[in-house]
Formats: structure tokens, C-alpha cells, sequence
């Protein structure tokens, strides 16, 4: 079975240790086109629509930030690309998740927290699996 110790994501250069959790999709608008008879007789295509999140510690969200200019804010690094790679049964598969960028940056934390974290939604063009 893969697991979290099995993966590893690659982003803005390097390879990110202070991740936690890690989300892409992408879907395409399909239906049924209907004519004669109860059947649909053909399918629509639409658009396609690609989502990711990013989790990171603080840490890594400072890291990224001492990396920018002095008044550059993480909403404003140029698209990139996060590449990850699943190791499983001596195999590595990857996808890539292309063109993203970072739409927003918050913190949240309470008391009884033993680390910080911030789930970062990004907007994304096209997510590409299994590619080599």
C-alpha cells in the first residue's frame, strides 16, 4: 500500500518538507444529449475545471516568503508547476499540476495549537498524470 511516506512534491525549485497535505482534481463538464426515444442519443463536452490545495507549516510559508523581495507577497510568484512522484512497488508514477499560483495567504491558530498550518487553495490551469 502507498502511503504519505511514499510521496514526494517538488515545487519552486526544490522539494518541500513542510507540507502536510497535498489536493488536486480536475473534471469535465459532461451530458447526455437526448433526442428521440429514452436513450440518449450522443454527449456534450463542456469545460474542463482543474482544482489544488496546499497545506503548509509556517515554516515552509516563511521560508517561501524570505525568498521574495522586500513588499512581494506570495500572491504575486509567477506561475509554477508542482510536480509529485508516488514511489510504489519499486515504480514512480507522477503528475504535475501546472501553472499555479497562490490566491491568498492567512493564519490561523488557537490555543492548545502544537504547530501552525495553512491550507492554501491555488488556482491551477491543467493537472497532467502520469507523465513521465
Amino acid at each position: 500500500m502507498a502511503g504519505w511516506n511514499n510521496v514526494t512534491v517538488t515545487m519552486l525549485g526544490r522539494d518541500i518538507e513542510g507540507i502536510i497535505e497535498l489536493e488536486y482534481d480536475d473534471s469535465v463538464e459532461k451530458e447526455n444529449a437526448r433526442g428521440a426515444g429514452m436513450f440518449p442519443i450522443g454527449r456534450g463536452v463542456g469545460n474542463y475545471d482543474a482544482k489544488s490545495a496546499i497545506t503548509l507549516y509556517l515554516e515552509e510559508v516563511v521560508a517561501l516568503q524570505q525568498s521574495l523581495p522586500p513588499g512581494k507577497r506570495i500572491t504575486d510568484i509567477a506561475p509554477f508547476d508542482i510536480a509529485i512522484s508516488y514511489e510504489y512497488e519499486g515504480m514512480i508514477y507522477k503528475d504535475r499540476i501546472r501553472n499555479c499560483e497562490f490566491t491568498e495567504k492567512s493564519v490561523a491558530v488557537k490555543q492548545g495549537d502544537k504547530t501552525i498550518a495553512t491550507k492554501f487553495n491555488l488556482i491551477v490551469s491543467h493537472i497532467m498524470w502520469n507523465v513521465i
